[in-house]
């Protein structure tokens, strides 16, 4: 493992997002000036977020030796629903909102890494333990919000709302995606350090893909929680 090998798959994974991305969102623009938009929509982002979700819980479940496919499989589904979600936001919220939600990617991604490399923030035992935990607990709580809107029409309180503690959930909750890149830092140098093997960079690239396309989802919730929150 080195940490050349593994930008080169961050750069692989996070390029085949990006496409998946633009071509649903394409898609459902085509649909909405045909009528059906919001069926497409509504597909793109259920197919593309519960597909995601599987692959992901096999990769970490199974820990393949091969794990190109799957993780080139998950960017393609997290990219179609990723571009649908915008492109609905874009038409709800405000426009620019996609734009703004990718520089704001940008930008936390950054402030990260210089986190990590002036050792402000280290991946400890500790930290690592208590970002995971955080982790579990936030999917946790989105598949509770998930079941109970299926089968109940109710959900989380103040998860999906644009009140003040609502924007505060958010807030909390787009901390912790970022703080999770200082854990894949640490997975990359640690890893090309003490000589994991080869395969260990796609798990790398993996762990940084979830973080960032993480961050950038909440980043569009926070944008649009506070657009709606102004008005």
């Amino acid at each position: 493992m080195t940490i050349e090998g593994s930008l080169r798959k961050i750069g692989y994974l996070l390029s085949l997002t990006v496409v998946s991305a633009l071509i649903s969102a394409v898609l459902c623009l085509n649909a909405i000036n045909n009528g059906n938009g919001g069926l497409y929509i509504t597909a793109f982002m259920g197919l593309g977020f519960i597909g995601g979700f599987i692959i992901a819980m096999v990769v970490f479940m199974s820990r393949p030796k091969n794990p190109a496919a799957l993780m080139s499989l998950y960017a393609l589904f997290e990219g179609m629903a990723v571009g649908a979600m915008s492109l609905a936001l874009e038409l709800t919220a405000y426009k620019g909102i996609a734009l703004q939600a990718v520089f704001g990617t940008m930008a936390i991604t950054a402030t990260m890494y210089v986190m990590y490399t002036s050792r402000i923030i280290r991946p400890t035992p500790a930290f690592n333990k208590v970002v995971g935990g955080l982790v579990i607990s936030i999917v946790f709580l989105y598949l509770t919000s998930f079941v109970l809107q299926l089968f109940t029409g109710y959900d989380v309180p103040f998860l999906h709302s644009s009140g003040p503690i609502g924007i505060g959930v958010t807030t909390f909750i787009l901390i912790v995606a970022a703080l999770t890149l200082i854990s894949d830092f640490g997975f990359i140098e640690s890893g090309s350090r003490y000589g994991a093997p080869k395969n260990m960079e796609w798990y790398a690239a993996f762990g940084i893909l979830v973080s960032i396309v993480w961050i950038y989802i909440e980043t569009l919730r926070l944008l649009s929680k506070l657009q709606a929150f102004r008005e």
